[in-house]
């Protein structure tokens, strides 16, 4: 711990309370207040942001197979606790993290086996509270089936939402729609609420271990009830017991900003197991990759096969050239031939083809100081994956691989477990493989990047071998995509998906004509936004996606891709709203220069950006990356303009942006 801990015992002892019983507790600086109570037979939480009520009462807890639904009759036991700690991170957005909350826990008494005692634990902070249940009465090894969850969101007012309807066969990669609340059906999680007073919300969940992914379904009036995914027989969740279940999160801001700083995610989850995880080191990376999702070469084996030793070795000399630590190669193993994502058994993780030498690459690459990120697509085809991972890991930890991006390209619904049954991509069979394969990876000192991911919910916390996560939309929908993504999108994804954790979004496309393909089949943003999304869209990896020869036609502009770090010591939405624009600032970890990305929707904007975040009293040099006067993303999308001015912590910069544009600054510290 880098501060002193101050954790304050109950003050009272255990006291019993009948049906009609209330117990409440505020946040450490009494901004919300959450109270739980039981009466006429339910047991019901709600929240209340300086008076005023967020979450109306809403019920709790699970439903399990083979008893009537509960009827609470008791709460008792309740216990307060406070704690206002701040802990380091090994690598992340935020060094040092502050975990400052009130905890209350209660004990509710139902009329059924199962729920006749269950302990429910409220963390309540000054942004934001969790919510957890713990069944101590299911006797150790006793397998239970849960077959429901009541856990309700009752929100008060009229609420805007973003989100997409859940149960998607493209996992999370959809696009976000802006609707009113009461329209959603079934949304994934996070997701984020505007109340018409100008009070934001996300509900998410935290510490998603060995249960299956929340979802949340709307009744039309502006309550959501949790839903879980099953498994093939119906059953939501298999358990022993005792247990307890992950957390349930609601983040509250006023703005949008407050929303994205929040840290309620990590401080929800357990502290690392794994010790010192020095030999992982966020970074950069390129890799055979964008061409593959531009028909320039292929990922099974042939004349174009993108995966060639000749090939991998002249990215690891850009890599070495250009100051980047890794090159990613997908497609170096045998499986890729023919319908690959019909035949994810047919994988094999320790056989190359023939035209890929490991061990050649890998002994090239560290007489340059670059690494190899290994890959290992599954197509879904878990169980294979399974039998070889020990062995496929141990390969990677051979070659000095410390960095592997996970692959599960398969309709969810449709990913085959070992006895056959249709698995859904975010079910509890697949949150227990995802975990295994992190555990695994780490004993073999591997970092996890998963595309096609179980959503983060702050496990790299936990886990700090989880690095990253794609689980949305991203940047190779704009090599062949119908429609891409709409420039909003990355006015979005920082107030929704990216609450959740890092995202492997790879970023910094610079051919955005493509030789003047129709709008809606290439990049929707300018060259400025492409380098601003550096910034506002946080992963201990980035990727440096393009083709090098893209790079090398505009070297002025890959400047800052080859300046921006991705290891910060603090983060902060400094302007935002949500699906107009975000301006983000982020200082170097372990420096003093700080970055600064500001991106709009499809108008052009200007906005005044007070420099009050850098160090007062200190000079610095502003390396200004704008949109040119007549940058446009729809006409001409490659206008950019350079420049550079001396400022102070006492200044405002302007942020002048064209239509889908952006703006990236370095404030370079000076002597």
């Amino acid at each position: 711990m880098l501060a002193r801990a101050l954790i304050f015992a109950a003050l009272a002892l255990p006291v019993a309370a009948q049906a009609g019983a209330r117990e409440c507790s505020d946040s450490p600086g009494r901004v919300l207040q959450l109270c739980i109570s039981v009466d006429a037979g339910r047991a019901v939480y709600e929240v209340s942001r300086q008076g005023r009520p967020v979450i109306a009462p809403s019920t709790m807890g699970l439903a399990f197979a083979g008893e009537p639904a509960v009827r609470w009759a008791t709460l008792t036991d309740p216990r307060r606790s406070a704690v206002d700690t701040t802990w380091e991170q090994p690598w992340g957005e935020q060094r040092v993290i502050a975990d400052k909350h009130n905890e209350l826990q209660v004990t509710l008494g139902g009329d059924t086996p199962y729920n006749r005692r269950v302990i429910v634990t409220a963390r309540v902070f000054d942004d934001g509270v969790g919510l957890r249940y713990s069944y101590p009465e299911i006797p150790a090894g006793k397998a239970v089936e849960v077959v429901g969850d009541n856990t309700q969101f009752r929100t008060r007012g009229a609420n805007q939402a973003w989100w997409y309807s859940a149960w998607g066969q493209e996992r999370d990669e959809y696009l976000y729609t802006e609707t009113d609340a009461r329209r959603i059906t079934t949304a994934e999680t996070p997701l984020t609420l505007k109340r018409d007073d100008g009070l934001h919300v996300s509900i998410h969940e935290a510490a998603l271990i060995d249960f299956p992914s929340m979802l949340l379904s709307g009744d039309g009036a502006g309550t959501l009830t949790a839903k879980l995914m099953p498994w093939p027989d119906g059953v939501l969740a298999h358990k022993t017991g005792p247990f307890d279940t992950p957390w349930r999160t609601i983040i509250i801001g006023d703005t949008p900003g407050a929303l994205a700083d929040s840290r309620i995610e990590l401080n929800l989850n357990e502290p690392n197991k794994l010790g010192d995880i020095s030999w992982f080191k966020p970074e950069k990376y390129v890799g055979v990759w964008w061409e593959m999702h531009l028909n320039r070469s292929t990922w099974g084996s042939g004349e174009h096969h993108g995966a060639a030793t000749a090939n991998v070795k002249s990215y690891i000399d850009f890599a070495a050239e250009n100051g980047f630590g890794s090159v990613l190669v997908e497609g170096w193993n045998e499986g890729w031939d023919g319908d690959w994502i019909a035949h994810g058994d047919k994988f094999s993780f320790t056989k190359a083809y023939p035209d890929f030498d490991i061990a050649e690459i890998t002994a090239y690459g560290r007489e340059r100081g670059v690494k190899l990120i290994g890959h290992h697509e599954t197509a879904g085809g878990v169980p294979n994956y399974a039998a070889q991972l020990e062995d496929a890991m141990a390969l990677y930890e051979r070659y000095g691989v410390d960095v592997v991006k996970t692959g599960y390209v398969r309709h969810s619904g449709d990913i085959v477990d070992e006895q056959g049954g249709l698995q859904w991509f975010a079910g509890q069979y697949m949150v227990r493989h995802n975990l295994h394969v992190a555990e695994v990876a780490a004993r073999h000192r591997i970092a996890i990047n998963a595309h096609e991911p179980v959503k983060d919910t702050g496990l790299r916390r936990t886990w700090p071998n989880m690095i990253s996560r794609e689980g949305a939309r991203g940047q190779e929908f704009n090599a062949w995509g119908d429609p891409t993504n709409p420039p909003e999108h990355m006015t979005i994804l920082p107030f929704t998906r990216l609450l959740a954790g890092p995202m492997d979004f790879t970023p910094g496309i610079f051919d955005i004509p493509r030789g003047g393909i129709a709008l809606t089949r290439r990049v929707q943003t300018t060259l400025a936004t492409q380098l601003a999304e550096y910034v506002v869209v946080y992963s201990p990896v980035q990727m440096a996606a393009d083709l090098p020869e893209n790079y090398l036609a505009h070297p002025d502009a890959f400047q800052f891709i080859k300046d921006v770090p991705t290891d910060w010591e603090t983060t902060k939405t400094l302007q935002s709203e949500i699906g107009d624009y975000v301006v983000v600032a982020r200082q170097e970890r372990g420096g003093q220069d700080w970055y600064l990305g500001a991106i709009t929707d499809e108008n052009a904007r200007t906005l005044s950006q007070p420099l009050s975040f850098l160090a007062p009293g200190k000079r610095y040099e502003a390396q200004i990356y704008a949109d040119g006067a007549d940058a446009d993303y729809r006409t001409n999308p490659m206008s950019y303009v350079i420049s550079r001015k001396v400022v102070t912590s006492a200044d405002t910069l302007p942020i002048v942006m064209g239509p889908g544009g952006g703006l990236a600054v370095r404030f370079r510290a000076l002597p």
